[in-house]
Protein backbone atom coordinates (compact mmCIF):
# COMPACT_ATOMS: atom_id res chain seq x y z
CA UNK A 1 0.00 0.00 0.00
CA UNK A 2 1.42 3.55 -0.48
CA UNK A 3 2.33 6.18 1.70
CA UNK A 4 -1.15 8.09 2.68
CA UNK A 5 0.23 11.36 2.38
CA UNK A 6 -1.06 13.36 5.39
CA UNK A 7 1.01 16.17 6.17
CA UNK A 8 0.36 18.52 9.09
CA UNK A 9 -0.77 22.05 8.27
CA UNK A 10 0.03 24.99 10.21
CA UNK A 11 -2.88 27.57 11.31
CA UNK A 12 -1.25 30.67 11.60
CA UNK A 13 0.74 30.03 14.72
CA UNK A 14 -2.49 29.39 16.55
CA UNK A 15 -1.72 25.44 16.93
CA UNK A 16 -1.19 22.86 14.78
CA UNK A 17 -4.01 20.57 12.84
CA UNK A 18 -4.44 17.55 10.44
CA UNK A 19 -6.32 14.64 10.45
CA UNK A 20 -6.37 11.98 12.55
CA UNK A 21 -5.13 8.37 10.31
CA UNK A 22 -6.90 5.53 11.55
CA UNK A 23 -6.05 1.91 10.90
CA UNK A 24 -7.37 0.66 7.73
CA UNK A 25 -7.38 -3.39 6.19
CA UNK A 26 -4.77 -5.52 8.92
CA UNK A 27 -3.07 -2.17 10.37
CA UNK A 28 -2.96 -2.14 13.72
CA UNK A 29 -2.07 0.41 16.75
CA UNK A 30 1.06 -0.18 19.31
CA UNK A 31 3.01 1.65 21.65
CA UNK A 32 7.06 1.43 21.29
CA UNK A 33 8.07 -0.59 24.19
CA UNK A 34 12.04 -0.34 23.80
CA UNK A 35 14.33 1.11 20.61
CA UNK A 36 16.71 -1.48 19.24
CA UNK A 37 18.97 0.53 17.03
CA UNK A 38 19.30 0.76 13.52
CA UNK A 39 15.48 2.22 12.99
CA UNK A 40 14.23 -1.12 14.67
CA UNK A 41 11.84 -1.22 17.28
CA UNK A 42 9.76 -3.33 19.53
CA UNK A 43 6.47 -2.50 19.84
CA UNK A 44 3.07 -3.89 21.65
CA UNK A 45 0.56 -3.67 19.43
CA UNK A 46 -3.62 -3.96 19.98
CA UNK A 47 -3.57 -7.11 19.23
CA UNK A 48 -2.13 -8.77 21.99
CA UNK A 49 1.47 -9.42 20.21
CA UNK A 50 4.65 -7.84 20.23
CA UNK A 51 6.69 -7.48 17.07
CA UNK A 52 10.16 -5.94 16.01
CA UNK A 53 9.23 -3.24 13.84
CA UNK A 54 10.84 -0.83 11.12
CA UNK A 55 10.62 2.18 9.74
CA UNK A 56 10.79 2.06 5.78
CA UNK A 57 14.02 3.92 4.36
CA UNK A 58 11.12 6.43 2.80
CA UNK A 59 9.70 7.73 5.74
CA UNK A 60 13.32 7.34 8.04
CA UNK A 61 13.13 11.60 8.15
CA UNK A 62 9.94 12.17 8.11
CA UNK A 63 9.33 11.34 12.16
CA UNK A 64 11.42 10.28 14.89
CA UNK A 65 10.29 7.77 16.88
CA UNK A 66 10.52 7.68 20.88
CA UNK A 67 9.73 4.68 23.53
CA UNK A 68 6.13 5.35 24.93
CA UNK A 69 5.16 6.87 21.31
CA UNK A 70 1.66 5.61 20.16
CA UNK A 71 2.58 4.07 16.31
CA UNK A 72 0.34 2.76 13.48
CA UNK A 73 1.40 -0.55 12.53
CA UNK A 74 1.46 -2.77 9.59
CA UNK A 75 2.26 -5.98 9.83
CA UNK A 76 4.74 -8.17 6.88
CA UNK A 77 2.87 -10.24 4.97
CA UNK A 78 5.68 -12.91 5.77
CA UNK A 79 6.40 -13.01 9.72
CA UNK A 80 3.35 -10.81 10.25
CA UNK A 81 2.77 -12.35 13.74
CA UNK A 82 6.50 -11.21 14.56
CA UNK A 83 7.66 -8.21 12.20
CA UNK A 84 6.42 -5.42 11.39
CA UNK A 85 6.68 -1.62 9.24
CA UNK A 86 6.14 2.00 11.35
CA UNK A 87 4.07 4.00 8.74
CA UNK A 88 2.65 6.81 11.26
CA UNK A 89 3.69 8.31 14.89
CA UNK A 90 0.58 9.35 16.63
CA UNK A 91 1.08 12.95 18.26
CA UNK A 92 -0.23 13.27 22.28
CA UNK A 93 -3.38 14.55 21.11
CA UNK A 94 -3.99 11.83 18.62
CA UNK A 95 -4.00 9.32 21.65
CA UNK A 96 -6.95 10.69 23.42
CA UNK A 97 -8.85 10.85 20.09
CA UNK A 98 -7.97 7.18 18.91
CA UNK A 99 -9.52 6.35 22.36
CA UNK A 100 -12.91 8.19 21.69
CA UNK A 101 -12.96 6.27 18.80
CA UNK A 102 -12.97 3.20 20.52
CA UNK A 103 -9.36 2.13 19.53
CA UNK A 104 -7.85 0.15 22.24
CA UNK A 105 -4.51 0.60 22.96
CA UNK A 106 -1.49 -1.09 24.34
CA UNK A 107 -0.49 -0.79 27.92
Amino acid sequence: MPYRNYKRKSDGGAGVSHKLLLPHDNEVVGQVIKALGASNFLIACSDKLERTCSIPGRLRRRFWVKERDIVLVKPWVVQGDQRGDIIWRYSIMDKDLLKAKGYELPK
